[in-house]
């Protein structure tokens, strides 16, 4: 498979940065090819603009939406590598998500609801968190979590196969953060295919 790993932090020696380095290597060694798209480095907008919204109705596209798209069409695989941030994602990857996965393209949300109109594909998300893993399924956080990207935003995408990793307590140990760097390894290592598309009925 082609696999696409999207990061979201400002810091080159930051954790995630680390995290997906691991997983596309992981990738690599399983035979997939890997591609980066560093949003910060890259100076990606995450702002939802005017010009976002008249492509809706039949403007064109911008130009930075279809460099994005493009590199989603390659792709077999996807894998977002972003910190939480106040139970959510932080503002450069909800951006991204605003702006390329948009209506018309992505979804149309009116011949079916829940379908997406992208072909199948795997969806990985390695998500660094501060609290503990214990407490975050403890109070429902990880439920939640689950319930808002892997029920609803990520089926819009296609992703027949979703995965969500918490990766909690990077900075606990050196031990912990090796452990949770090896985790990321074997997901990129061990990604399968995309399942079939669900059929109406």
């Amino acid at each position: 498979m082609h696999v696409l790993t999207v990061l979201d932090h400002p810091q080159p020696a930051s954790f995630s940065a680390a995290v997906a380095e691991k997983f596309n290597a992981g990738a690599e060694t399983a035979g997939h090819t890997t591609e980066l798209a560093d949003l910060h480095a890259e100076g990606f907008d995450p702002r939802w603009t005017r010009a976002d919204i008249a492509a809706d109705s039949g403007a064109p596209v911008p130009q930075d939406i279809l460099a994005e798209q493009t590199r989603i069409n390659r792709a077999d695989a996807i894998c977002m590598v972003f910190p939480l941030f106040w139970w959510g994602m932080p503002a450069m990857t909800k951006g991204w998500v605003d702006r390329v996965w948009s209506w018309g393209w992505a979804y149309d949300q009116l011949n079916d609801p829940e379908a997406s109109l992208q072909r199948p594909r795997t969806g990985v998300l390695l998500v660094p968190a501060g609290a503990r893993s214990t407490e975050i399924r403890e109070l429902g956080h990880h439920a939640a979590l689950e319930t808002a990207w892997m029920s609803g935003t990520f089926g819009y995408f296609g992703f027949t196969q979703r995965q969500l990793k918490l990766l909690c307590g990077s900075k606990g140990s050196e031990a912990r953060r090796a452990a949770l760097l090896e985790d990321a390894w074997q997901t990129g290592h061990s990604l399968v295919p995309p399942a079939p598309p669900r059929t109406a009925g």
